[in-house]
């Protein structure tokens, strides 16, 4: 498998909208079904300031995508960064999770010089609780009921990672 990590281009839009449309990828972030072609080429093509892309490719397709926002305009929280992530369905239990966090957390600590990583993981996806673990966030607490999927009601687990900051 010759699998690189690289920051989304515009041009990638199309790719991460067909990731956005996998069944497992639905169940497991806050995405609806039946995304926007549109909706993604905008937020590819102009991503907010702070906003990291990078995404998955093996040889030339993407089949994974992760997000770094930071709070650069944000005085108190411009040490902090919000994780997000997806791996096409027929891509998960790759090694793709593990090299865009490895990717992620690599930018977020030597380049960035971020101090804390927060996400959120819904309580019954193990495979991602495992890979964040693996990774050393830790658990700072369940939201109860706070997203709606497939006709329920599901928990959020709110993971943390935090570094000691450089001496």
């Amino acid at each position: 498998m010759n699998l690189t990590i690289r920051r989304a281009e515009p041009g990638d839009y199309e790719a991460i909208h067909k990731i956005f449309t996998c069944p497992k990828v639905i169940w497991g972030t806050l995405q609806i079904p039946y995304p926007s072609l549109e909706q993604w080429r905008k937020k590819i093509a102009e991503p907010p300031e702070g906003f990291y892309s990078l995404v998955a490719c093996v040889d030339s397709d993407v089949v994974g995508q992760i997000g770094l926002h930071t709070f650069p305009n944000r005085p108190r929280r411009r040490h902090v960064g919000e994780i997000g992530m997806m791996v096409r369905d027929d891509w998960q239990g790759k090694g793709i999770g593990t090299a865009l966090m490895q990717a992620a957390i690599d930018l977020a600590d030597k380049w960035l010089n971020l101090f804390r990583l927060e996400l959120g993981v819904y309580s019954d996806n193990e495979p991602a609780i495992k890979l964040y673990k693996k990774f050393g966030f830790q658990v700072e607490g369940t939201q109860i009921g706070h997203a709606f999927r497939d006709g329920q009601y599901v928990d959020t687990l709110m993971m943390a990672r935090v570094r000691l900051p450089s001496r």
